[in-house]
């Protein structure tokens, strides 16, 4: 993998505060229902709803919230949920791709659509983006040892790591995720464990006010309810990086 987007930095440090707490955790359903639908219930049988239930857990979804999510997922709930991806170019020429889990196709597409709109991007079509991404596992480790657990890292077969201020970011192949998350969860607490869609080039913004718009567009767009996860090219200059 050559490039490795600072918005994942960024999303990383970002709290969620109470007022949010609702539409966090719809996010966090709507993964699991999908992650249910596409892979089956049974969380042994199917990483991908374990991590989802994971990542529920660390927000503290409660259980009962848990179980009617993997129902809904199955169909055993009534309403049809489904992934969509969506694609666009933001501030500066960065490429982002968009995650979303919809029950209603109509409405999340105008969300969307608004929020590029509004925030000086534009929303393109099927493929004029995703060629620039590939799917990756990623998880994150705080530590101040930044070597040992890079080499850690490398041992259990990642694909990169990249070293940030508190931590160090993991990257694998899809298929390898589940073995190195494994390795590493015996000697570190992992967090932030999931598949994303990694730049296979990052795009370099130097100034600070395209960079700010750009930002407000990628969080206008990680705040709507249908929206999962989203994925952005941007790699900030060292010096922009340190007024954020």
């Amino acid at each position: 993998m050559a490039g490795h987007s600072k918005w994942a930095q960024i999303k990383h440090k970002k709290a969620i505060t109470d007022a949010r707490r609702g539409a966090a955790w719809t996010k966090l359903a709507n993964a699991i229902a999908v992650a249910a639908k596409q892979g089956g219930g049974d969380p042994e049988k199917n990483f991908r709803l374990r991590l989802a239930i994971q990542k529920a857990k660390e927000d503290n979804v409660p259980s009962a919230n848990i179980d009617r999510s993997i129902k809904r997922g199955l169909g055993e709930l009534g309403g049809q949920i489904e992934e969509i991806m969506y694609e666009g170019y933001g501030p500066g020429g960065v490429a982002i791709m968009v995650e979303a889990a919809t029950d209603n196709r109509n409405r999340t597409a105008s969300e969307v659509r608004s929020a590029f709109t509004k925030h000086n991007g534009s929303l393109g079509s099927p493929g004029s983006v995703s060629f620039q991404f590939e799917q990756k596992g990623q998880m994150f480790i705080k530590t101040k040892d930044l070597e040992q657990v890079s080499l850690d890292a490398i041992e259990a077969e990642a694909d990169d790591v990249f070293e940030e201020e508190d931590g160090v970011r993991v990257y694998t192949s899809p298929t390898s995720f589940e073995a190195v998350k494994k390795s590493l969860d015996e000697k570190y607490e992992v967090t932030d464990a999931e598949l994303v869609l990694a730049p296979k080039q990052t795009a370099k913004v130097n100034d600070a006010k395209t960079v700010g718009q750009a930002i407000k567009l990628l969080e206008a767009l990680d705040e709507l309810e249908d929206v999962t996860a989203t994925h952005s090219n941007m790699d900030i200059a060292p010096e922009v990086m340190e007024q954020l």
